[in-house]
């Protein structure tokens, strides 16, 4: 079995674990095996060849799981100890993964097919979100009394249970902290469910917990595929509260069956995102970084700006300056260290893309950058070029989210025909706005219709910000923000006569 790419040295922590045999599940502190003996294969996405065999969790496997995780809520005492104390737990599985740090990101990037130094950044925002939320949660008040006369009153916030927490390929140990580390400080148990073309982290840092002395039971990994496990794993009626992260397709399933069990859940969907760019920008820095967004993991981000929007005075100066950035990305194997751009995680993924290119330009668009198969000598992976499409949004390349580096352009004369464009899709996650005028930078922000607006700059998650998304990008809340932390308290009133 391959591990990695001619040339490429590994860690010997990756080696030993890459090569450790069919990977496990972790389950109550333990390496679990699915009953059912199958394995899923998950591949390097720049060589196309097998990392690691992982067990695949059957429906009984992943109930089990859960079961495992409602028992440690009740017996372990992680949701009874102070703040405090569990924050030193917390804090510590922190220090641990800092002390891991190199080889997780190694791992993230050969399983998702990210370049290392962005790999190594996910790593970062894991390790500081978890401490963010453990700080926080040991701040914040959660007795709160009530004014009300001729009765003694208040509420108090309490953890729910066990959690479940499905997450995409395309951001494993970043979404991981987003999702469990809120969960996790407020005294909930997790139940987690990798992406079965990237499983590998999120078994690693479950692995982690157990150093770090987390008790039994609260982090659970469940392996497997969306149809097996995280159906299971979404039925389940013992998870208390569910979040999912992947595709509003799939996010209305498993939202509809939250519904039927009256879980409450956070589904953090798709995104097709747009930029609009006045006539009073610096070009060459919008284009720079418009042109960097849409690269940055070849594509793969939900919140990306992929609809350019640009005023009719800059427009060709705009389109050409992109166009030659475009053309300059260079596409190589994710740890080569003159990568510009790495594959995509799959061929599924890849097929996705070059089909999109094609409907595209069948739909009338013009190919400013055409993209298409990328040939890296010596890798067979997964690999595309980066493109630019333009023409009307009315083209499905512009409407459907693709996800990968394919960017749709088209021109407006005034700001209320920029608004009406970026505000024509049933999506609604994350847009931004580019001007050197910050009244009118705030108004078009204020009235684009998303989670989130950003101003001269694209793909902001400062910690304390709320992030999430309305429409067909989600519902149930955001993440990043103390009131994600409240998303894992259930409030409880208490009321005494006088």
């Amino acid at each position: 079995m391959a591990t990695a790419a001619p040339g490429v040295s590994l860690h010997p922590e990756v080696e030993a674990f890459l090569s450790s045999g069919p990977l496990a599940g972790v389950v109550g502190g333990k390496d679990v095996t699915g009953t059912s003996g199958e394995t899923i294969p998950t591949r390097d996405p720049g060589t196309g060849e097998v990392l690691a065999e992982v067990h695949a969790f059957t429906a009984d496997d992943v109930e089990a799981a859960v079961a495992t995780a409602n028992d440690a809520f009740r017996t372990s005492g992680w949701a009874t100890m102070a703040p405090n104390d569990r924050g030193v737990h917390l804090h510590r599985f922190a220090d641990i993964l800092e002390k891991n740090k190199d080889v997780l990101a190694q791992l993230e990037a050969l399983d998702c097919g990210k370049l290392l130094p962005h790999a190594a950044g996910d790593v970062g925002n894991l390790i500081s979100t978890l401490r963010y939320f453990t700080d926080m949660a040991g701040h914040v008040q959660r007795r709160s009394a009530l004014a009300v006369a001729g009765h003694e009153a208040w509420t108090i916030r309490s953890p729910w249970g066990a959690c479940g927490f499905i997450f995409p390929w395309n951001f494993p140990l970043l979404l991981f902290g987003w999702g469990t580390s809120p969960a996790l400080a407020a005294g909930n148990t997790v139940v987690v469910k990798p992406a079965e073309d990237t499983p590998l982290s999120t078994i690693y840092v479950a692995k982690l917990a157990r150093e770090a002395g987390i008790p039994d039971g609260v982090i659970n990994v469940v392996p497997g595929s969306g149809a097996t496990a995280g159906a299971a794993l979404t039925a389940s009626r013992g998870i208390k509260r569910m979040s999912f992260t992947g595709s509003p397709e799939v996010g209305r399933l498993v939202g509809e069956v939250c519904g039927r069990n009256l879980v409450p859940v956070k589904l953090e969907l798709g995104g097709k995102g747009a930029a609009v760019v006045f006539d009073d920008v610096d070009v060459e820095d919008a284009a720079t970084k418009l042109v960097g967004a849409i690269t940055f993991h070849s594509g793969q981000v939900c919140c990306d700006a992929t609809r350019w929007i640009v005023h009719e005075s800059i427009y060709d100066d705009f389109v050409s300056r992109a166009a030659s950035k475009l053309q300059a990305i260079h596409v190589d194997y994710q740890l080569s260290n003159a990568c510009g751009m790495g594959p995509v995680v799959s061929e599924k993924q890849r097929a996705r893309v070059l089909g999109y290119l094609e409907k595209g330009v069948a739909g009338g668009a013009e190919a400013v950058v055409a993209g298409g198969p990328a040939a890296v000598p010596g890798h067979e992976g997964y690999f595309v070029k980066p493109a630019l499409l333009a023409g009307s949004f009315d083209n499905v390349a512009a409407r459907e989210e693709i996800f990968g580096p394919v960017a749709f352009v088209t021109k407006f004369q005034t700001e209320d025909e920029g608004i009406a464009i970026a505000n024509n899709t049933d999506y609604g996650l994350a847009n931004s706005v580019w001007t050197s005028d910050l009244g009118r930078a705030a108004r078009v922000a204020e009235s684009m219709i998303a989670g989130n607006s950003w101003i001269n700059a694209h793909n902001l998650f400062p910690h304390g910000v709320p992030y999430g998304g309305v429409n067909k990008s989600g519902m149930g809340g955001g993440v990043n923000s103390i009131e994600t932390l409240f998303d894992y308290w259930r409030s409880q009133s208490v009321v005494r006569p006088l």
